[in-house]
């Protein structure tokens, strides 16, 4: 709890970014039923490496550092390792994280809407009785 009010901050935009991706998640489970959980799974396996949970950004390839800073846990998990190692709480990175989380919050709810009125037409709604 020695962070104060920055772990707050962090804690706030991680749960931001895990509504997104789970509103997208619903929406691909609804459509393509419980066989889409797999792809899921691998999706966020595959996500952890690029928000850079385990080592900075800067030992990324350059290309790579471009897709990575695309995910709002890559300015978390940045602004973590500025705040332990530095001791400087970077607004700048919690900023451009919140301006992202909304454009995912966004994305993700106009394809659950999409994904959702596929599987209306499709009659999938109907169909999962599990």
């Amino acid at each position: 709890w020695g962070l104060g009010f920055a772990l707050a901050v962090f804690y706030a935009t991680l749960i931001l970014t895990s509504w997104a991706i789970g509103i997208f998640v619903n929406g691909l489970l609804l459509r393509n039923g419980l066989g889409a959980e797999g792809l899921v799974w691998t999706f966020m396996f595959l996500l952890l490496p690029l928000t850079c949970v385990y080592y900075p950004v800067s030992v990324l390839p350059q290309w790579l550092q471009y897709v990575a800073w695309t995910f709002p846990p890559t300015y978390v998990f940045e602004g973590m390792r500025a705040l332990v190692t530095d001791h400087v709480f970077r607004a700048d990175l919690m900023m451009q994280a919140f301006a992202f989380n909304i454009a995912l919050f966004a994305v993700a709810s106009f394809v659950f809407v999409r994904l959702l009125e596929s599987a209306r037409a499709h009659g999938k709604l109907v169909q999962s009785t599990e």
